[in-house]
């Protein structure tokens, strides 16, 4: 049976090959609401269901739609990952972060991570853009936990303290002046948060909590990526607004702001 490495690597393999290229530069994962605006990189030239592609898991969840994009953005060969799936699905870490090992076994250098979040500070307004610059990683597993990766990787003892690169984030704040920044939460979900639970991660240093992101830029930075984050603030946390939590209000949002959304991946992506 393969590991997680080497069933990225097959995965790769079949990515490139109905893809049509050699090898992808910049990987983009597509959280909630992000997908919309992606349209505003150009035309893909490929679209591989990841149905078709070997170790992936299918998506559940509206928004999410099993696909990887193949297209080209400033002379870099892009991937759009449009097949997130999530610890609250049923998957455990190793199918979470095998979407982002196959683009990085295909080539891409730099991962990009989107994703839909609450925002626990007040000051970040639904439909705002916020630039991750560190998490708390509240899962309760690692993409690292179990078997050793095999030799000609990296040992899995990560040293994350320059997990979201610094060189991306000053660029994307050059690019896109009017991005804020904070600390993300990252929880295991399906279910909100209480208002507790928020104001502990207020204490904690938390601006954001979402459900997804965190294992993933662990497993890109084990691999060696430059990782850079962006949140959507969809909502704002749970006790931070009298309104109740609904994820139609996540996605809603991120129709909204796909404008928006699709100017800060046109500004940034020809840079990376």
């Amino acid at each position: 049976m393969s590991g997680p490495y080497e069933l990225a690597e097959r995965a790769a393999r079949e990515l490139c090959a109905r893809s049509g290229v050699d090898h992808f530069d910049v990987a983009v994962v597509l959280g909630s609401g992000w997908r919309e605006g992606a349209v505003a990189l150009g035309e893909p030239s490929r679209v591989v269901a990841t149905r078709d592609l070997s170790g992936f898991a299918t998506p559940t969840v509206p928004g999410h739609d099993g696909a990887i994009l193949s297209l080209e953005v400033g002379g870099r060969r892009v991937a759009l990952v449009a097949g997130r799936v999530h610890l609250y699905e049923g998957y455990d870490a190793a199918h979470v972060v095998h979407p982002v090992r196959t683009v990085l076994a295909a080539g891409a250098r730099v991962v990009v991570l989107t994703n839909a979040a609450g925002g626990i500070d007040p000051a970040l307004t639904p439909g705002s853009v916020v630039v991750v610059r560190d998490h708390l990683n509240l899962t309760g597993t690692s993409p690292l936990e179990g078997e050793a990766p095999p030799a000609s990787y990296a040992a899995r003892f990560v040293d994350l303290t320059d997990l979201y690169s610094a060189r991306l984030r000053t660029l994307a704040h050059e690019v896109v002046p009017t991005l804020g920044e904070g600390v993300y939460a990252g929880l295991r979900g399906p279910h909100y948060e209480t208002p507790a639970e928020i104001e502990a991660l207020r204490r904690s240093g938390a601006d954001l909590v979402g459900m997804s992101t965190v294992l993933e830029a662990i497993a890109a930075r084990h691999l060696g990526a430059e990782v850079l984050a962006l949140s959507l603030v969809s909502n704002p946390a749970a006790g931070v607004a009298a309104a109740p939590l609904d994820h139609r209000e996540v996605l809603a949002t991120g129709q909204q702001a796909a404008h928006s959304l699709g100017d800060v991946l046109a500004r940034l992506v020809p840079r990376l």
